[in-house]
């Protein structure tokens, strides 16, 4: 039974609490990187793993969410995993080595898992039957505003105070939060409660999805194939997804429901949440790099940049939701999201060493756009033909499939970057040579140039040839990007058709309060 007046709102801005937590611990640790690398005393490649191991609890623990608010109870599941996050955030920031922060991140993961799928349920069941289009935009907001303030909190946390506050954050929050949850957020059914559980789902699940996500985490980094334990795991994700898959489709009682595939609208909608998340993170990661990495801005300054366009999704989404339940059709929503986020990569593409901060709004209000008008229909398509529990089910699988999404997408641009920075610095070094007109005149500017600091003849060439070297790599690292905000527009604009499956005839969907 839905909720009515101040307690409707404040169960409303629990859930999104708790959510923006989650999301933002997805990324904001990303920034404390370095200085936990040097407080710690180990190599890059080991610290890496307080990220990676979070990624991987997080995405295994997201298809069971729903099995298990069914089990425990919604407010039960829920509050155990908003309490352990929070548990979990103090462990980490007290942690004393690397081993005990990367295990009590794992335990973060695992916790924040639960969270996304639970809160959206029980937020649904909050709003009356008529507007949960509002309540899934409001929810929206969680998920988008958390990884875009994520660098510039987490660097401004870490320059101010110290590492374990991007940990610290969370724990007056997450207080909050749990005590709000206890007190006002109803007890639903234990549905699944005394059935027989699904040990071998479970463990198939694990061992699939937690070894294609560290497949996609460090895949990049160990070169692929090259290394032997990524191609290992590759075989051990195939495997285990094919026999994962034979085993739910034959139990009575599956730990996940993947017969919720036999609607087209549901599988067409898996595709696009793993498209979109493809974009939402994706950018999320290439755009700061770029930034960064090129421009030389720091994290703040280039989280900042990010926060106009994050305005924009904030104030479409609940608009969005009013607009559905006025019975306009959320195909054409998701066909113009697209259409914005494909020109957020293009106007990227041309990009150049001398943008500034000016040149970025433009395509980053368009991105802000397009999110705003996706996050509500993708949804909406995809759980249009479901029922009854099955719509917590698919909204488990929807962000999965979001979350793994993102995972590809991350990895296929950090591969497409570095692959294609050695193929274009290979191609400009084809042109670097004494009969090149515009090298020898670049080469006599910057001799001239080291000359007049009162550099001999020798060091001023040397200089200068250092100096080229540089621009070459710059260079190089600039088509490299261009060619991956490219390949994201591409992937961005293909999705589109998959709409047309969904059929272009709206479908009221009414969430039963019971969805988990």
């Amino acid at each position: 039974m839905a909720e009515k007046g101040l307690k409707k709102w404040i169960i409303t801005v629990t859930m999104v609490l708790a959510c923006m937590l989650e999301f933002l611990d997805t990324t904001i640790v990303n920034v404390a990187i370095p200085h936990i690398q040097g407080n710690m005393g180990a190599i890059l490649e080991d610290v890496a793993w307080v990220t990676t191991g979070y990624a991987i609890a997080n995405v295994i623990i997201l298809p069971m969410s729903g099995w298990l608010g069914g089990r425990f109870g919604r407010k039960n599941y829920f509050l155990f995993s908003i309490i352990m996050f929070t548990i979990a955030s103090f462990l980490c920031g007290n942690a004393s080595t690397l081993t005990e922060l990367i295990a009590f991140r794992i335990l973060q993961g695992l916790a924040g898992g639960g969270l996304i799928s639970t809160a959206q349920a029980i937020l649904l069941e909050t709003w009356p039957p008529e507007e949960r289009g509002t309540a899934t935009a409001i929810f929206g907001f969680g998920a988008v505003v958390g990884p875009t303030v994520a660098p510039a909190l987490g660097g401004y946390l870490t320059d101010t105070l110290s590492w374990p506050w991007v940990f610290y954050i969370n724990l007056p929050l997450g207080a909050i939060a749990a005590f709000l949850t206890y007190s006002y957020v109803k007890e639903t059914p234990k549905d699944m409660q005394g059935k027989p559980v699904d040990w071998w789902g479970i463990l198939l699940l694990v061992v699939a999805v937690g070894s294609l996500q560290t497949v996609l985490e460090k895949g990049e980094e160990k070169d692929w194939f090259a290394t032997g334990y990524i191609t290992v795991l590759t075989v051990t994700a195939l495997v285990g997804i094919a026999l994962f898959i034979w085993r739910e489709l034959r139990t009575d009682h599956p730990v996940v429901n993947l017969r919720l595939f036999r609607y087209r609208s549901f599988s067409a909608g898996m595709v696009t949440s793993f498209v979109f998340g493809i974009g939402l993170y994706g950018s999320v990661f290439i755009f700061p790099q770029f930034c960064q990495t090129l421009l030389g801005f720091s994290a703040q300054q280039t989280g900042l940049l990010l926060l106009p366009g994050q305005l924009f999704t904030v104030m479409l989404m609940p608009t969005v939701g009013k607009l559905l339940k006025k019975g306009i059709a959320p195909q054409w929503f998701v066909i113009a999201g697209f259409s914005c986020f494909f020109v957020f990569p293009t106007l990227m593409s041309k990009a150049t060493l001398s943008s500034g901060i000016t040149d970025f709004y433009f395509p980053l209000n368009f991105r802000g756009i397009g999110i705003g008008m996706l996050f509500v229909p993708l949804i909406t398509l995809a759980i249009k033909d479901l029922n009854g529990p099955e719509i917590g089910q698919g909204a488990g699988l929807y962000n999965m499939m979001r979350q793994l999404g993102g995972s590809f997408g991350i990895a296929g641009l950090a591969t497409k970057i570095h692959i294609g920075n050695g193929t274009h610095r290979n191609y400009l070094l084809e042109h670097v040579n004494e009969y090149n007109p515009l090298f020898a005149d670049r080469i006599r500017e910057y001799t001239t140039a080291f000359s007049g600091k009162g550099f001999s003849p020798a060091d001023a060439m040397q200089a200068a040839v250092a100096a080229m070297d540089r621009t070459i790599n710059k260079q190089a690292l600039l088509l490299s990007f261009t060619d991956a905000y490219q390949l994201l527009g591409i992937v961005m604009l293909c999705c589109v058709p998959l709409v047309f499956l969904q059929g272009m005839k709206k479908k009221q969907v009414a969430l039963p309060a019971d969805a988990h």
